[in-house]
């Protein structure tokens, strides 16, 4: 493994992300930050051909336990023949993240009924 780390953070608006983004390389925190824009437009080779499409990306976040579930209910709904479906490790991260992320995917309490 490399020295070398691809931190995601998330933004409630996109003059906040932009700012964080500029803020960064320009303190030289960072070489390149990227601010996806939704849709995104994707350049792959299907059929033999190479071919451009508008898409729309979701970054999600789960364990490896939960992912098998995951990925056959996304192949499930999805509409594509081959859907772009990869989980790529996390090394490290903060804590409290970390944390809520287990919370998150831990099953409610036998006896416990889901709200809602």
């Amino acid at each position: 493994m490399t020295d070398k780390v691809v931190v995601l953070v998330t933004c409630g608006r996109a003059a906040e992300a932009g700012r964080i983004a500029r803020t960064l390389v320009e303190k030289r925190l960072a070489a390149c930050v990227n601010v996806p824009v939704v849709p995104v437009r994707s350049t792959y080779r299907w059929k033999g051909k190479v071919e451009t499409a508008r898409e729309h990306l979701l970054v999600i976040k789960t364990s490896r336990k939960r992912f098998p579930a995951l990925r056959d209910e996304i192949l499930r709904q999805h509409s594509y023949d081959v859907p772009e479906v990869l989980a790529v490790p996390i090394a490290a991260g903060s804590a409290d993240y970390l944390a809520w992320l287990d919370e998150s995917l831990r099953s409610p309490a036998p006896g416990k009924r889901r709200k809602r």
